[in-house]
C-alpha cells in the first residue's frame, strides 16, 4: 500500500514522458555539457598559467585572450543558446486549442484545490491533491493561488510555472503512457513547502471517461454501521464548516473537496499513504504531521469517534 502510495516518487527530472516536457529536458542536457566544456576549459587555461611555459604565460596574459575568451566567445556562445532555446520550447507557449481538457488548479496553505472544467469553464467537478487525465492528448491548466506564491511542477510532463495571488498563468501538459506522475511545489511558499506534493494520474481514454462517469455520478451512502457512524460524527463536530461532501449538508469549501476522499492514494499533499488509520491520525493532530497547517487537531474526539470518521471517509470513493 505503502508502495502504491508513493508511486512516482521522486520524480525524475530528466525523464520525459511527453511532448511538453522533451525540449526542456534537452535544453538542459546542452546547457549542463556547454558548462562541462567551459569548466574544463578554464580549469586547464588556469593549469597552464600557473604550470605551463613562457609562451603559455604570455599567450594567456595577453590582451587578445581577453577580448577573444571573456567577450566575444561568450558573446557568440550565449547569443546561439538564446536563439536555439527559444526554438527549441516555442511550442510550450502556444496557446491552448479550442476543445482541449481544462483544469483550474490552485494553489492552498498547503494542498491544492482541483477543479475539472466543462466546455464554458464552469466547474464540473472538485477535487484536491491527485489530478486524473487522459493520455496522448494536451490538457490545459489555469493556475492561481489563493494565498501566497506557489509553483506548479510535474517534472515528467511540463516545466515548472509559477501561481501567483491575482493571476492566472497557463500550462499545458500531455502524459504519452498511462502511470502517475508526481509532482512538487517548487518555489519556498512557507514552513512545510516541502510538504506540498501532489500526483497526476494519467488513464488510457477509456479508463479516463470511466473514471470521470464514476465520478459524476450520486455517491453512494455509508453502507456499514461504522460508517454510518462516522457520516454522524462528522456532522456533529462541525467538519463540513470547511469542507463539502456531495450529498450531504457538508458544504464547507475551507478545505479540500472530501467528496471522493478515499479514493485518492494520499494524504495531506502527498505525504501520507492514504488509508484508515492515516485519515484517523491526521483528523485527531494533522498539525503534528504537518505544523501550520489550517486544520485545528481535534484532539476532543475519542478514539472510537476518531475510527468512525476515518471509516466514512475511506469509504468515499
Amino acid at each position: 500500500m505503502l508502495a502504491d502510495a508513493l508511486a512516482g516518487w521522486p520524480p525524475p527530472v530528466l525523464d520525459p514522458a511527453g511532448p511538453f516536457n522533451g525540449p526542456i529536458v534537452v535544453l538542459s542536457w546542452a546547457l549542463f555539457a556547454m558548462a562541462a566544456a567551459v569548466t574544463l576549459v578554464v580549469m586547464v587555461a588556469t593549469g597552464l598559467a600557473l604550470f605551463g611555459g613562457p609562451t603559455w604565460k604570455r599567450r594567456l596574459g595577453g590582451n587578445r585572450l581577453v577580448w577573444v575568451g571573456g567577450l566575444a566567445f561568450p558573446l557568440i556562445v550565449l547569443t546561439v543558446l538564446l536563439v536555439w532555446g527559444l526554438s527549441l520550447t516555442g511550442r510550450l507557449s502556444e496557446a491552448p486549442q479550442p476543445g482541449e481538457m481544462r483544469v483550474r488548479v490552485t494553489g492552498e496553505v498547503w494542498w491544492w484545490r482541483v477543479a475539472y472544467l466543462d466546455g464554458q469553464g464552469r466547474e464540473a467537478m472538485q477535487d484536491a491533491n491527485e489530478i486524473h487525465i487522459p493520455t496522448g492528448r494536451p490538457v490545459t491548466f489555469e493556475l492561481e493561488s489563493a494565498d501566497v506564491i506557489h509553483a506548479f511542477w510535474i517534472p515528467r510532463l511540463g516545466g515548472k510555472v509559477d501561481m501567483i495571488p491575482g493571476r492566472r498563468n497557463i500550462a499545458r501538459l500531455q502524459a504519452d503512457e498511462p502511470g502517475v506522475y508526481a509532482g512538487q511545489c517548487a518555489e519556498f511558499c512557507g514552513g512545510p513547502h516541502a510538504l506540498m506534493g501532489l500526483v497526476v494520474v494519467a488513464h488510457t481514454p477509456e479508463d479516463f471517461e470511466r473514471w470521470r462517469q464514476g465520478r459524476l455520478a450520486p455517491p453512494a451512502p455509508p453502507a456499514d454501521p461504522l460508517s454510518q457512524r462516522g457520516a454522524q460524527v462528522f456532522e456533529r463536530s462541525g467538519c463540513g464548516a470547511c469542507h463539502t461532501v456531495a450529498g450531504t449538508p457538508a458544504d464547507g469549501l475551507a478545505g479540500p473537496d472530501l467528496t471522493h476522499v478515499g479514493s485518492r492514494r494520499s494524504l495531506g499533499a502527498g505525504i501520507l499513504p492514504n488509508n484508515r488509520g492515516t485519515l484517523a491520525g491526521w483528523t485527531a493532530d494533522s498539525q503534528t504531521i504537518k505544523p501550520g497547517n489550517r486544520m485545528p487537531a481535534y484532539k476532543v474526539l475519542s478514539g472510537a469517534d476518531l475510527q468512525a470518521i476515518a471509516a466514512y471517509l475511506e469509504s468515499r470513493r
